[in-house]
């Protein structure tokens, strides 16, 4: 099913684990946290690089779509850093992100185990799960430290996550905002959930792709509200 409506009170019935992406996922994309980390990967890339900032965004923007994130890019091409980089980019303000209790009593009142898989590191997904209320609710943040920097959407991201976590796919739902994170769960057999930002959403940071909506099979449910899309599961 893929649409913006009611999900079918059945059709994650099976779920047992509950597995969501952080940025954008968890907070709405329209709060602009990460427009802040955006802009620190711009600046990180032209001290690396010594472009311009026109040609170092275009090829920050490059290595995110080509590499699965901007890291995984400096990496292989320039032998940067990991924990220079991720300690550099996440040094931002989180205030815009509200408290979201009916998103945290949604979470918590689903059946089974929760887990964050997330592109970015353990620190920056607690200072978020602390200013929505929910740091409590997870039974692990799986970080881009424990996938040895091999993020989403690549096959090896997931696959240690399964074997570390004792994780049966089939009886697995993945939360992403970016439609690309979705193939690799689809084909392992998970159930998957876009969540996207509003229609009327803009931003000159975010790429076209990054807001796209999938018709592909690999997109099970799409949302652009999760508690609502959580308590309509119940």
């Amino acid at each position: 099913m893929t649409a913006l409506a009611t999900p079918s009170s059945t059709s994650l019935a099976h779920v047992t684990e509950w597995v969501f992406d952080l940025d954008n996922t968890l907070y709405p994309r329209e709060c602009n946290l990460f427009a802040q980390i955006d802009t620190l990967i711009t600046n990180y890339v032209m001290d690396v690089t010594k472009l311009d900032f026109a040609s170092a965004r275009d090829l920050q923007k490059t290595y995110y779509r080509d590499f699965g994130t901007t890291l995984n890019g400096l990496m292989q091409r320039h032998a940067i850093d990991a924990d220079h980089f991720l300690n550099t980019v996440h040094a931002i303000d989180y205030s815009p992100v509200d408290p979201h209790p009916d998103l945290i009593a949604a979470i918590q009142a689903l059946p089974g185990r929760k887990f964050i898989l997330t592109n970015g590191d353990t620190g920056h997904a607690r200072s978020v799960l602390r200013r929505l209320g929910g740091d409590h609710l997870f039974e692990h943040v799986h970080d881009i430290r424990a996938m040895t920097f091999v993020p989403k959407p690549h096959r090896a991201a997931y696959d240690g996550f399964f074997a570390l976590h004792g994780i049966d796919p089939r009886r697995a739902v993945m939360f992403d905002d970016l439609e690309k994170n979705l193939v690799v769960p689809h084909e392992v057999g998970m159930a998957t959930v876009q969540v996207v930002a509003g229609d009327d959403f803009a931003h000159d940071q975010v790429e076209a792709w990054e807001l796209g909506r999938s018709t592909g099979p690999h997109v099970h449910h799409v949302t652009a509200d999760l508690a609502g899309f959580l308590r309509n599961l119940r």
